[in-house]
């Protein structure tokens, strides 16, 4: 479903994605992990379209990205749904308008029907009847919540989450797993999700991938990783404040 081949991407010097190539099966879950500031939500940008590489290709479905049309783009874009670190809910907008708000703007869906999905959107993420509430009223872990009842409201045949349990107490942090993975199975959808939320990539992910000095240094399933002798995975999924990730000038913040 996507294939990175040879990603290259700079802003100014300072290189971001260097060489990186990752393949991510139809419905399968790949969790990127690495250090904050590594180029993992650049990544996530390249796949969407919302940045182009330098250099190498971003294939999604068989199409390259960088390659398409503005109408293209816009096709495949509908597939697409992003579930963003901070919600990204409109402020303006009740929890009903925010959940349908792709479809009110860019489909011709009966208003009706929109509506009716706005409310199995929220009902699978586990908060039906709060379509009036103003994003003010919810909590944070809600909060997440209709952005993913946002994000699966469309239909989409891509999920792509930027750490999705960044800033949430660790109970709500393991609810908001445990609905990705049921979302993922119930929808048979294609994830890629972002964190260096270890207890969250485990849980959730077939495969990981450690991104380090803008390269995929290692993938492989959570027992895989868990097991590494690499001393840079190692060092990193175990949250240990010396080894080779911090002896090493790193560039690549």
């Amino acid at each position: 479903m996507i294939e990175i081949l040879n990603l290259k991407k700079k802003f100014n010097n300072n290189l971001v994605l260097n060489d990186l190539s990752l393949k991510v099966e139809t419905g399968q879950t790949c969790v990127i992990i690495g250090r904050s500031g590594c180029g993992k939500s650049v990544l996530l940008k390249h796949i969407d379209g919302l940045l182009r590489p330098d250099s190498g290709k971003v294939l999604v479905d068989g199409k390259e990205v960088a390659g398409l049309s503005e109408l293209e783009l816009t096709k495949l874009r509908s597939k697409i749904s992003m579930v963003f670190q901070g919600g990204a809910l409109f402020d303006s907008m009740n929890v009903a308008e925010n959940v349908g708000f792709g479809l009110f703007e860019h489909t011709q869906i009966d208003h009706k029907e929109i509506l009716q999905r706005v409310d199995e959107s929220l009902s699978l993420v586990g908060l039906g009847g709060i379509d009036n509430l103003m994003p003010s009223e919810l909590s944070g872990g809600m909060r997440k919540r209709v952005s993913l009842a946002r994000a699966i409201c469309i239909k989409p045949e891509i999920l792509l989450y930027d750490e999705p349990t960044t800033g949430l107490d660790p109970i709500t942090a393991a609810s908001i797993n445990e609905l990705i993975r049921s979302l993922h199975d119930k929808l048979n959808v294609t994830s890629f999700v972002v964190t260096h939320d270890m207890t969250s990539a485990y849980h959730i992910a077939d495969k990981i991938a450690m991104m380090y000095k803008g390269r995929i240094v290692l993938e492989g399933t959570p027992e895989e990783i868990q097991n590494t002798k690499d001393p840079v995975v190692h060092q990193f999924i175990n949250g240990l404040a010396k080894g080779p990730i911090t002896e090493a000038v790193d560039t690549f913040k």
